[in-house]
């Protein structure tokens, strides 16, 4: 065969290779592009299905475009009920079913006043032990019985003051006091053996208990509807304890603020509130998400819409607060964080105003439950402060608070249970 013709079949032979070379690396391109797609939509659909939260809210008679950056649904605008809705990734990939909720339009008078708080515990709460001086040695009582935190009854009768103990210990000629705590939720009896006191010789059971607490916070709104106020935001807890205080009532009394520690780095700060003559109302629950009452008298002012969670946006807002004698006031802050699956801490927000900022430092204490406001509407409430930066906080939705007053005015509902 000529030496020409043997190096033209050769030649051919490479190019042919060459091709199936590319032709393999093109299809393992697109194979590698179809595996990153394929992990992609798996791992959103998953965060979706984490991330995204289980309800949403619309207002009856309008609908809704849900959802959150790839993640959307359209609520439609139908009656008052509850429906659910497939929430899908790029408008194409079902992540999860959601139940949409719809209700009516609230409409309060947002607050801003200081009150003052007198809250009586249930019972009354266990907060500490000590140790009573025998003639045989230091003995501790309520260690021995194994007596930690909670509700007190004792023999069988409720306890509601203080002095209740003392008078059933002291009275007990040395012989075992049976009491009912609760605990965790759940109620249990123990035995407790007094012990004589070498000082006195009286029989003690060597607790300390308390069976009220006392202070201040913002009124969020008053929702003349059904009589109801909220207020904090979150609920009183006990000083030494940290626990949330099970009341069996309250009074809202008159207050005023007279001065401000201001917040730093580490230090929160603090209003300075003192009691007025004058109850104000009554309260009839203490609970995660603020204090609840009725107020002898309800304002004539203006009402505002409620935003159910879903119209609440990241941006500009506004917080009323009393910080000082000239009553409620609007300043200035932005909402810039939302948390779309939290129970109470809903928004991270942070103070914009400058004058605030030169009265309080930031957010303070006894500014809690201090009304949201956004695009006309009372979007939430001031709950915490962060310790390390008092310009930013925590708040929680208004519907919560509202949802939590319409309940408490239900037929069913009875104070403190």
């Amino acid at each position: 065969m000529p030496r020409g013709a043997e190096k033209i079949t050769v030649s051919a032979v490479r190019t042919k290779s060459k091709r199936g070379r590319s032709m393999k690396q093109i299809i393992r391109f697109f194979s590698a592009v179809a595996l990153m797609l394929s992990v992609g939509i798996f791992s959103c659909v998953a965060y979706g299905d984490i991330q995204l939260p289980d309800e949403y809210s619309v207002v009856a008679g309008s609908g809704a475009d849900i959802g959150e950056s790839v993640f959307s649904a359209s609520a439609s605008a139908s009656p008052q009920g509850e429906y659910e809705l497939e929430v899908k990734a790029f408008g194409v990939f079902p992540v999860k079913t959601a139940r949409v909720k719809v209700s009516q339009r609230r409409y309060v008078t947002v607050g801003g006043e200081i009150f003052g708080i007198r809250l009586y515990t249930r019972g009354v709460l266990i907060v500490g032990s000590e140790e009573i001086e025998t003639a045989s040695g230091a003995i501790d009582p309520a260690a021995r019985a194994g007596l930690k935190k909670g509700d007190l009854e004792i023999n069988g009768s409720p306890v509601s003051r203080n002095n209740d103990i003392s008078s059933a210990v002291e009275s007990s000629g040395g012989d075992e006091v049976e009491l009912l705590i609760e605990r965790a939720g759940k109620k249990q009896t123990v035995k407790l053996l007094p012990a004589r006191s070498k000082v006195d010789s009286k029989f003690k059971a060597g607790l300390w208990v308390r069976d009220s607490s006392a202070g201040i916070g913002t009124v969020t709104f008053y929702d003349r509807k059904n009589g109801i106020f909220a207020g904090l935001g979150h609920a009183v807890c006990d000083v030494d304890t940290g626990e949330e205080l099970p009341i069996s009532g309250g009074d809202a009394v008159n207050a005023a603020v007279k001065g401000c520690y201001k917040g730093k780095d580490g230090s929160p700060g603090e209003l300075c509130g003192v009691f007025a003559p004058g109850e104000i109302g009554e309260l009839y629950e203490n609970c995660g998400i603020g204090v609840y009452g009725a107020f002898s008298e309800l304002p004539k002012t203006g009402e505002m819409p409620v935003a159910i969670a879903d119209e609440v946006k990241t941006g500009k807002a506004q917080i009323i607060s009393t910080v000082d004698a000239n009553g409620p006031q609007y300043y200035d802050i932005e909402i810039t964080k939302i948390y779309t699956k939290s129970g109470q801490r809903n928004m991270i927000i942070e103070v914009r105003d400058k004058r605030l900022i030169e009265k309080t430092g930031g957010i303070v204490q006894g500014m809690s439950g201090s009304p949201i406001v956004q695009n006309g509407m009372l979007v939430g409430a001031v709950t915490h402060v962060f310790i390390n930066d008092p310009l930013k906080g925590y708040a929680i939705f208004a519907q919560t608070m509202a949802e939590e007053a319409e309940r408490i005015s239900s037929p069913g509902y009875s104070a403190a249970s």
